[in-house]
């Protein structure tokens, strides 16, 4: 039985083309007609200050040819949620967890997510936030499973938001709200 090729992740704080159309790719992806087709993320048109050395941390999977599979990032969270706004505490969001098609159901998305969550402790993070959605498949289970808990459910459409939280102190825990609207 052969051993599968090794997959390397990398912290960056510059992004080149190469890795901007991977992550602009992988959101278009995602979200496809929900989103405007030639939309660019602000967070991608301003790479290093939403994730630059002292800023967040976007974390890139690549494969032994350096071709890229997979990515996840944090970035201080904006408390653009009012009910969400966390007085107080050090918050990041966590953004842009993609996998390749072909590296999915492999483990590469929880490696991902460990390597972030290690980062996110030496940076003193004390919680991290993050809202999904239920027309991306498994997402939610995938976060309960990594111990966040849903704070608040939306039912409007299109999008449907689940905000999710997961304090670092203890990772079961969440003072957050809980409720649907």
């Amino acid at each position: 039985m052969s051993e599968a090729p090794p997959i390397t992740l990398e912290r960056l704080t510059v992004a080149d083309d190469e890795t901007l159309g991977f992550l602009l790719a992988s959101y278009r992806e995602l979200f496809g007609s929900r989103v405007e087709a030639t939309a660019v993320p602000r967070d991608l048109q301003r790479f290093a200050d939403h994730y630059g050395a002292g800023r967040g941390c976007l974390l890139l999977a690549r494969d032994p040819a350096g071709a890229p599979l997979g990515s996840i990032a944090y970035r201080p969270y904006d408390r653009r949620f009012p009910e969400l706004a966390y007085p107080g505490e050090r918050v990041v969001e966590v953004v842009r967890l993609f996998v390749v098609p072909r590296q999915r159901r492999q483990g590469l998305a929880r490696r991902l997510f460990a390597a972030l969550l290690a980062q996110a402790r030496r940076d003193a993070v004390e919680r991290l936030y993050l809202h999904t959605h239920p027309f991306l498949p498994g997402a939610e289970a995938f976060w309960l499973d990594q111990g966040f808990q849903v704070v608040v459910r939306e039912t409007a459409l299109p999008w449907q938001t689940l905000h999710l939280d997961r304090r670092l102190d203890n990772p079961q825990a969440s003072a957050g709200p809980r409720q649907s609207r």
